[in-house]
């Protein structure tokens, strides 16, 4: 227990604590410079404490061919590696205001790792769901004490275990290469982020990436549970509550950081941008509160799943305090508000970043 204990404790080193058990940590700002996110600066999200894992994945339901799959059986089928960034749906709950209830997240639960698994689909298709599966239920192995939403009376709060589901259509889609993940970054999973192996959902909040996952069921009706229909859902205060899906499009300046200070002079506006109904097709950058936004220079995808660089060269001559902000638009025409999107448990902030930067 003590090794255990000591090697969680170095995964956790570089990173911003906001809760300690579960543990919850944001990456620190090194954690957006680079393409990729070293695994010991990616954020953590956990509901429960790190569980222990029996090390098999069943898959079952209404299937005609139940199965229990090893880490070595994962390993035996074709491999795929995508690059993929995943967001915490509370990410940048802080700014919004009134403040909603959840955990204290800034705006660093956020973070890009090379994810290698079995894909979804080719696991389905061993099993064959029946033609009337409507979702796919998956079932991490951790489980525990949990404030629930009054909605959902029956749920035994001393013991709830972390589930979630998707569409089968989704779920059993070549297209979606949704990963039944062992390794990051070219290690195998750590415990913090799902070991032996995890779900990952390309362009969804990560609440869909179910951590340490050890079920997987076919189901001939929707799936209502905790963290589907309790949690994780957009409780709009003037028209209907919707659930959690895709990531939305968001702009983040990376350098130079915000409240710094800069010499006057001609200086590199930096950035990352991404969505989860992108691509990212254009960022602007507003030098004032209210004047024009001005185009900023942004690379084009390097991979279908994460985040793109952009850049804006600022001419800083005048001394004083400056304001940037920078927005996104993607493929689908969305674009970020300037306002936070309220809801009462603070999910799917995307408004436009603000900072400060001193000259002089």
């Amino acid at each position: 227990m003590a090794l255990a204990d000591d090697q969680l404790a170095h995964d956790r080193a570089a990173l911003q604590m906001i809760n300690p058990a579960p543990y919850n940590a944001e990456a620190p700002p090194a954690a957006l410079e680079g393409e990729i996110t070293p695994t010991d600066l990616h954020y953590v999200r956990s509901n429960f404490a790190v569980p222990t894992h029996d090390g098999t994945l069943q898959i079952g339901g209404a299937v005609e061919n139940p199965i229990t799959l090893t880490l070595d059986d994962l390993r035996a089928l074709p491999a795929t590696e995508r690059a993929v960034t995943l967001e915490c749906a509370g990410n940048g709950r802080l700014e919004t205001r009134p403040l909603p209830i959840g955990e204290p997240w800034g705006d660093y639960a956020v973070s890009t790792a090379r994810w290698k698994g079995a894909l979804l689909h080719d696991v389905l298709s061993q099993v064959h769901p029946s033609p009337d599966g409507v979702d796919v239920r998956f079932s991490g192995a951790d489980a525990g004490a949990y404030h629930l939403n009054p909605v959902l009376k029956d749920t035994n709060k001393d013991d709830l275990r972390f589930v979630r589901a998707l569409p089968l259509a989704l779920a059993a889609d070549p297209a979606a290469e949704i990963l039944i993940a062992y390794e990051m970054n070219g290690a195998p999973l750590r415990p913090d982020h799902g070991a032996p192996f995890r779900l990952v959902v390309p362009h969804w909040y990560a609440v869909a990436s179910v951590k340490w996952l050890s079920h997987i069921d076919v189901l001939t009706e929707p799936y209502a549970g905790e963290f589907q229909t309790g949690h994780y859902v957009y409780e709009w205060p003037d028209r209907e509550h919707e659930a959690v899906t895709h990531m939305r499009v968001r702009a983040r300046i990376t350098a130079p950081a915000a409240g710094s200070r800069i010499e006057p002079g001609t200086h590199t506006v930096r950035g990352k941008a991404w969505s989860g109904t992108g691509p990212v097709t254009s960022v602007e950058v507003s030098l004032t509160g209210e004047g024009d936004w001005l185009p900023a220079r942004l690379d084009p995808p390097s991979g279908p799943y994460h985040w793109q660089e952009w850049s804006f060269d600022w001419a800083a001559d005048d001394v004083g305090r400056h304001t940037l902000r920078a927005r996104a638009t993607d493929a689908a025409g969305h674009t970020q508000p300037e306002v936070p999107p309220w809801n009462r448990l603070g999910y799917g902030n995307n408004a436009v970043e603000v900072i400060y930067i001193d000259v002089g």
